[in-house]
Formats: structure tokens, C-alpha cells, sequence
């Protein structure tokens, strides 16, 4: 049986059996043609792969258009996939590294008011813009910025740097369930939150037999909270590995970064969101890193950092976030 390094182990190195391959890591080149605006079991695997092989794909925008500006998909979140991981069963965690994200078009586009959960109600009433306008953004990739030249606004440039993201990275929910692909949850899907960008490792349930893995609703750059109701929303190249851990199983999607363990936990309200992600990273640190319960909140209780990452999907995402480098060595 083939063995990896604990992703969560911090200064230390913990074995923990996955599934055994009976070949070496393989690489996919796969262009997708059909796309999908919920997450479910019932849609056939677009590619079956295995634990350890990366994947060299694509992704269209949130509207449906894609890297030739043609509109290939209905709007809503259309996803690439689902990738079927050879083994993966329910109570195993799924394991996605983000290898690569990268425009693969010159435009995107963005909304220009903010969202009604962003802002209070008076000020929505004061809106003297009210008409919701689509911004189309530069993207250039050799200066690394993101662009806008429009007379609708004041300044009438804007320019900020490139930070390519994914929207949206899930499994096939547990229950059988259809969930819209605009939908955030223990599954994944569309958490918005700006930290999803190459070099991550997210860590996910799996529900159903080969975790049925989709991805999608890139932007170029977001702000956290995507307060517009938008990133700057484009087509991507995605390159991904993929890792299985058996038998263990977590509540909600797990990120980690040279930095930081995360937990993303999302609902509506806001507050039961965090209570989620915190919840959740309670769990982790008393699992993986030798806490006790009551060590767990103690140590929670001064060194938990938050971020808000959307107010604007069917759920709100709120990320509670542990700094590495305070985490005991094991």
C-alpha cells in the first residue's frame, strides 16, 4: 500500500495509508465539452483518474462563455467534471492541490453595484445607481494586472494586480442530493473565497464512490466577501493532483497553505456559517494535533483568525483560519 506524508502534520511527518495504485502518477490533458450547473451523482464521470495523477484542464466563466468567447453553456456556475477518483469511497478524504490557474482569454467581466447583502437597506434606498452594469476588465498576464477603462465610472481606470482564483471546487453532495452549482456547502461548490488560488491544498468529504469531482466559476482577481456579487469572472487553464486519505473523515472543506489550516463552513445566517468553520477546526485540532477539548478552546480563544469569504451566494462562507508556525510540533 503506497503511503504519503500528512498534509496536516506540522514540523513533523505522519504516514497515513491511502489507496494503492498499481501504476505510477499519471497526467491528463482534458478539454472538456460539457458542463454541468449542479453538483450530483447522477452526472456520468468525465474523466476516471487516479490518486496521485494531475490533471490538465479547462474552465469556462460563470455565464457559460468560454477561451474562444463562445458561449458553450447555460449560466449559473457551469462546471467542468466530474472527475471520478479510482478508490475513493465514502468517509475517505479527498485531497485537491491546486498546481496551476491561469486566464486563458484577454477579458473578463465583473458587476458594478454592490451586493444588496453587502450594504444596509438605506443605503440601497440612496442608490442613485441603480441599473446593474457588466464592467469588462483587461487581463494582462505578462504585466500581471487586471484593467478597466470605462466613462460609466469615476476614476475612469482602475488597475489592480492579476490573482487568478476558483470560485468554486466540490465533490457530489452526500444524500443524493442536486445542488446548484451557485450553492456553497459541506460539499465544497461555490465558496468564493478568494484564498482558492495555486499552491492550495483543499481537503474535501467524499459522499459517493469516486468522490465525483468538479470545478469551475474562475476569476482573475476577487475581492474578499465578493461584496459586487462578482469577481473579475473568466475562462481558466487548471492543473490539479489529486490525493486520497482512508478513512478519514471530516465535516466541512479543510484548506491549507504554507501559512495556515483553514476550515471553510457555509450557511445562512452568517453566524451559523461560523459556527461551522470554528466547530469544524476545533475538530481538526483535537484529531490531528493533540489537543484536548478544552485545549482546543483555549488555544482557539487566542489565536483563531476569520475571514468572510462570499455574502452574496444561497449560503454565506466564513473561513476560520490557524496559523501554522503556533501550532504545538508533534
Amino acid at each position: 500500500m503506497r503511503l504519503v506524508s500528512s498534509l496536516l502534520a506540522s514540523g513533523a511527518v505522519a504516514l497515513i495509508p491511502v489507496v494503492a495504485i498499481s501504476q505510477g502518477p499519471q497526467t491528463h490533458r482534458f478539454t472538456p465539452t460539457q458542463f454541468y450547473t449542479t453538483y450530483s451523482f447522477a452526472h456520468p464521470p468525465a474523466l476516471r483518474i487516479r490518486p496521485g495523477d494531475r490533471v490538465t484542464t479547462k474552465t469556462i466563466d460563470a455565464a457559460g462563455v468560454d477561451w474562444n468567447n463562445k458561449s458553450v453553456s447555460p449560466g449559473g456556475n457551469p462546471q467542468t467534471g466530474p472527475f471520478y477518483i479510482e478508490g475513493a469511497e465514502p468517509e475517505d478524504m479527498l485531497v485537491v492541490t491546486i498546481e496551476k490557474i491561469e486566464p486563458n482569454r484577454a477579458t473578463g467581466y465583473s458587476g458594478s453595484l454592490l451586493a444588496p447583502y453587502a450594504v444596509t437597506p438605506q443605503a440601497i434606498a440612496a442608490r442613485t445607481d441603480r441599473d446593474a452594469k457588466r464592467m469588462i476588465w483587461n487581463i494582462d498576464k505578462v504585466k500581471g494586472i487586471v484593467s478597466l477603462d470605462s466613462t460609466d465610472i469615476t476614476p475612469a481606470h482602475l488597475e489592480l494586480p492579476l490573482r487568478p482564483m476558483l470560485g468554486c471546487v466540490a465533490v457530489a453532495p452526500a444524500r443524493k442530493e442536486a445542488i446548484a452549482a451557485i450553492t456553497p456547502g459541506a460539499h465544497g461548490g461555490n465558496m468564493d473565497y478568494a484564498g482558492v488560488v495555486a499552491g492550495v491544498r483543499l481537503m474535501l468529504p467524499v459522499n459517493e464512490p469516486g468522490a465525483l469531482l468538479f470545478l469551475g466559476d474562475g476569476h482573475a482577481r476577487m475581492g474578499e466577501a465578493e461584496a459586487a456579487g462578482t469577481g473579475v469572472e473568466t475562462s481558466m487553464d487548471v492543473e490539479f493532483t489529486v490525493d486520497l486519505v482512508k478513512k478519514k473523515t471530516i465535516g466541512w472543506p479543510r484548506l491549507e497553505t504554507d501559512t495556515h489550516i483553514m476550515v471553510l463552513g457555509s450557511a445562512r445566517p452568517l453566524l451559523e456559517a461560523f459556527q461551522h468553520s470554528t466547530t469544524e477546526m476545533q475538530k481538526w485540532l483535537m484529531a490531528d494535533y493533540g489537543f484536548s477539548e478544552r485545549g482546543a478552546s483555549t488555544f482557539m480563544g487566542q489565536a483563531l483568525e476569520y475571514e468572510i469569504a462570499n455574502v452574496v451566494d444561497p449560503n454565506f462562507t466564513v473561513v476560520a483560519k490557524m496559523r501554522k508556525s503556533l501550532l504545538p510540533r508533534r
